[in-house]
């Protein structure tokens, strides 16, 4: 995309601003496979984690408090134990290097001195490994503004794809077992017009992988459990 950056003045900024609350299109598939029987109980919890630190692609922060916060939210929501907390707690056995990579190295990992004990105490049932980012794969068009005596104003389409593709893996605690994974992928174009003013449709692509993974994810947790 060329984008010609000289100053605008004029009364559509006003009009631009109020435009971006406008969205662009979005595609997306919510998908999980089980391997085993899940619930929670009172009192119980779930931590979520960054799984990418294994691969030395750290899954963003920011989607990982998204995911935290959809989980918590509303009238079903879980109990949730923020992700920092949660490692802090068991320094330094929830650190990238000594993390386990697989559901069998937990029975190893509870046998530490004091790791059963705090992981109970924090009533966390369930770890669920985040894996994945979001990505520009596609864009084009052009749009050029510039600014004169007369005025100005911006002439021109653009667009660019985004997809957000993340992954949950959810470790059961209780069983020291895998319960299955949840996944999210989620494209979304969004769209530049220009016709003296721009007008952004947005498409929020990780924001939407957020959404859908956070209410699978609850699904799957819970409704065995209200079956």
């Amino acid at each position: 995309m060329q984008v010609d950056r000289r100053r605008i003045i004029g009364p559509g900024a006003t009009v631009a601003l109020a435009a971006v609350a406008l969205s662009g299109c979005i595609t997306s598939r919510v998908e999980n496979s089980r391997e085993g029987i899940t619930g929670i109980g009172d009192g119980e919890s779930v931590v979520i984690m960054a799984r990418s630190y294994h691969l030395g692609n750290e899954t963003e922060d920011k989607y990982i408090n998204c995911v935290e916060d959809a989980l918590a939210r509303g009238s079903r929501g879980l109990r949730v134990i923020p992700h920092r907390e949660f490692i802090d707690s068991l320094f330094p056995w929830f650190e990238p290097r000594t993390a386990p990579a697989e559901t069998k190295g937990l029975p190893k990992l509870m046998q530490r001195p004091g790791v059963a004990e705090k992981i109970a105490g924090s009533g966390v049932r369930y770890i669920i490994w985040l894996d994945g980012d979001t990505e520009r794969v596609a864009g084009g068009g052009s749009l050029s503004c510039a600014a004169g005596p007369g005025g100005g104003g911006c002439f021109g389409f653009a667009w660019w794809q985004n997809d957000a593709d993340y992954n949950a893996a959810v470790w059961d605690l209780k069983g020291l077992e895998s319960a299955g994974n949840v996944s999210a992928d989620v494209s979304g174009t969004s769209f530049l017009p220009a016709l003296v003013v721009p007008i952004p449709l947005i498409a929020r692509a990780r924001a939407a992988a957020c959404r859908g993974l956070a209410d699978q994810l609850r699904s799957f947790i819970v409704d065995d459990s209200e079956a």
